[in-house]
């Protein structure tokens, strides 16, 4: 079983929102722990759209999510959340939450590499039609 479940994807219009969360699972504590929400869609690359540091004192967001998407966590519920406003239809995706230890820190965090994070959840799906 994947350390990391994401939820809260769906089908939405344009312009609405989701909330999407990703959880801890099986004894993986998120609080030492950085995590980047990322996004996949058909024929393209994985991209990080928003990561958030262990503490929550250092957040980034990709250039097409920014003053749209907002990223949060909730150590106490081993929870981070990605609330996604103003949805559009190029945000359609499988979106994928991700973890590494902060021990691990390093000067790439803005561009979100998806090599630097080796705890990964299952996807969940975000489709934004009208």
């Amino acid at each position: 079983q994947e350390p990391l479940v994401e939820s809260g994807g769906g089908l939405v219009q344009p312009g609405e929102s989701l909330r999407l969360s990703c959880v801890g699972s099986s004894g993986f504590t998120l609080d030492s722990y950085a995590i980047a929400w990322f996004r996949q869609a058909p024929g393209k690359e994985r991209e990080g759209t928003a990561f958030i540091s262990d503490t929550g004192g250092t957040i980034h967001y990709a250039e097409s999510v920014k003053d749209r998407f907002t990223i949060s966590r909730d150590d106490a519920a081993n929870t981070v959340y990605l609330q996604m406003d103003s949805l559009k239809p190029e945000d359609t995706a499988i979106y994928y939450c991700a973890a590494k230890h902060r021990l691990y820190s390093n000067s790439r965090e803005d561009r979100m590499p998806p090599h630097d994070y080796p705890y990964w959840g299952q996807g969940t799906q975000v489709t934004v039609s009208s």
